[in-house]
C-alpha cells in the first residue's frame, strides 16, 4: 500500500512538473469559439470573474475574426470597475529574462476600459496578483501592441487583469500572446520589425544613439523591476539617459511601421 501510494505521489508531481511551460507563444486559434463564463478553462488558460451584478453577468469569450483568427473578449457585462482575470499556464518561475507581448484593443463602440499585466501564485486567489507595469488604458478600437519585461518572481502565473472604469458593458480584446528570451544587447527582434534598429550608448553615457532610417514613433524604458523610468521619441538620433542610474534596463521602441521591438540595454 505505501509503495502505491508513493507511486501515485511521483506520478502526480510529474504530471505537475510537465504542466508547467518556459514560454508561451498563444493565438488563441486552437480555442473552441463560444460566449459565457463556461468558455474557460481552455488549453491550461484559465478565467475568474467578479460576482455577477444585474443582467447581463460578466464574461470572457472566445471570438473568431474573418473565420479563421481568434481572439479573447473580456466583457464587464452590468459591472463597473470590477476586474476581470484571464490566467495563463503555469510558467516555469521567472528568472527576469523574458519579455511579454500582445496586442490589445477596446471593442468598436464599447467604452474604453483598461488591461494590467501581472503575476500571480495561485490561478484562482487573485490577491496574490502583483502588477508588472501600471495599467494600459485602452481607447482605440484598433489593435496595439504592449510589451511588458517580466521580472523574475516565484509566482508563476501570467494575469490578464480587465476593468471597464468609465461604464458597465465595457468590452476589451487581447490577442498573439507572447512570452519569451528577450531580444540581445541592442539589436532589435526581427520577427516583431520589418527594418532592423541599432542602438549604442554614447561616449559620455548620458543617451542612447539610434541608427534607423525612420524615426521610432515612442521608445519606452524600463528598469529590471519592471517599472517604467523614461519614455519620449528622439531628438536628433538620441534618447536622453542622463538620470537614469548604474543597471540593466530594457527598452521598448514602437517603430514608424508600428511593430513593437524589445531590447536591452546596460548603462555603467
Amino acid at each position: 500500500m505505501k509503495l502505491k501510494l508513493l507511486l501515485g505521489t511521483l506520478m502526480f508531481a510529474a504530471v505537475t512538473s510537465q504542466a508547467q511551460v518556459a514560454t508561451i507563444n498563444e493565438n488563441f486559434n486552437s480555442f473552441t469559439p463560444g460566449q459565457g463564463q463556461s468558455v474557460f478553462p481552455q488549453n491550461q488558460w484559465t478565467a475568474i470573474y467578479p460576482a455577477p451584478v444585474g443582467n447581463p453577468p460578466p464574461m470572457m469569450n472566445i471570438v473568431v475574426n474573418n473565420a479563421t483568427d481568434n481572439f479573447v473578449q473580456a466583457y464587464s457585462g452590468a459591472n463597473q470597475n470590477s476586474p476581470e482575470y484571464l490566467i495563463s499556464p503555469q510558467i516555469v518561475a521567472p528568472a527576469g529574462d523574458k519579455t511579454l507581448t500582445f496586442k490589445a484593443r477596446r471593442n468598436t463602440g464599447s467604452a474604453p476600459g483598461s488591461v494590467q499585466v501581472g503575476l500571480a501564485s495561485s490561478p484562482t486567489d487573485m490577491s496574490t496578483f502583483v502588477a508588472l507595469a501600471t495599467a494600459t488604458t485602452l481607447t482605440s478600437d484598433t489593435f496595439q501592441t504592449i510589451s511588458i519585461p517580466v521580472t523574475a518572481s516565484n509566482s508563476q502565473y501570467i494575469v490578464f487583469k480587465f476593468v471597464g472604469a468609465f461604464a458597465p458593458h465595457t468590452v476589451l480584446e487581447i490577442d498573439d500572446v507572447v512570452y519569451n528570451q528577450a531580444s540581445s544587447l541592442g539589436i532589435s527582434d526581427q520577427i516583431k520589425a520589418k527594418e532592423e534598429i541599432k542602438f549604442a550608448i554614447n561616449e559620455e553615457n548620458t543617451a542612447l544613439q539610434f541608427v534607423t532610417k525612420k524615426d521610432p514613433k515612442n521608445i519606452s524604458i524600463y528598469s529590471a523591476v519592471g517599472q517604467k523610468v523614461a519614455e519620449g521619441k528622439l531628438s536628433g538620433k538620441f534618447f536622453d539617459i542622463s538620470t537614469l542610474h548604474t543597471g540593466i534596463y530594457y527598452i521598448i521602441i514602437e517603430t514608424a511601421e508600428g511593430s513593437a521591438v524589445k531590447s536591452k540595454f546596460i548603462k555603467s
